[in-house]
């Protein structure tokens, strides 16, 4: 790996330049920290390098950007995400279990087993069998939001989709879900 800079409209913007010999095409990343990283496969010139840099540098500018909105999150490590979800599995399977016991009074619906999941990218699933997956950092959750992932894969028993009849479904039993679930996305990278 080997350590470069660029000069883009917004100043210069240090990058880690690696070269893979089993990389087809070019790649960029931008890590929480802030770190850019290049793979290129090998024999690739610099001045291709660079001019991808540039064809790319609004995207790269505003991850850079997006990500300095979180200085002072902390983000864990694959250890310490097992290690919380260890901590935070039965707790979680806990809540889910009293609230779908609570909002099902609303439904009625049947469901075939519960699973708490160690995700990245997801809240919550339902799967055609009938199945609820839920991530454990539900249990980090503050209570209205917790209910609204809950109610959100409960109602996906009756409608498996996110249609119109689906929203009014969530609405019985929540009618701010918009607002919550709004909340909900704006800080969903502070709970990775």
């Amino acid at each position: 790996m080997i350590e470069r800079s660029i000069k883009l409209d917004k100043g210069n913007i240090d990058y880690t330049l690696k070269v893979s010999r089993r990389a087809k095409y070019m790649r960029l990343s931008v890590h929480h920290d802030g770190r850019c990283i290049v793979t290129t496969p090998r024999g690739v010139p610099q001045s291709i390098i660079e001019r991808f840099l540039i064809q790319k540098s609004a995207w790269l500018i505003s991850k850079i950007e997006y990500f300095l909105n979180f200085k002072g999150v902390v983000f864990k490590t694959r250890k310490e995400e097992r290690d919380d979800y260890l901590k935070y599995k039965d707790e979680a399977l806990k809540i889910v279990e009293d609230r779908i016991d609570y909002f099902n009074k609303f439904y009625n619906h049947k469901w075939n087993k519960i699973f708490i999941k160690n995700q990245k990218t997801r809240w919550g699933s339902c799967s055609r069998k009938g199945n609820l997956n839920f991530n454990y950092k539900i249990a980090l959750l503050p209570t209205k939001s917790a209910d609204y992932i809950i109610i959100h894969e409960l109602c996906h028993l009756g409608e498996f989709n996110h249609s119109h009849k689906f929203w009014e479904l969530v609405s019985l039993s929540m009618p701010d879900y918009k607002e919550v679930r709004n909340s909900l996305k704006e800080n969903t990278l502070r709970l990775k």
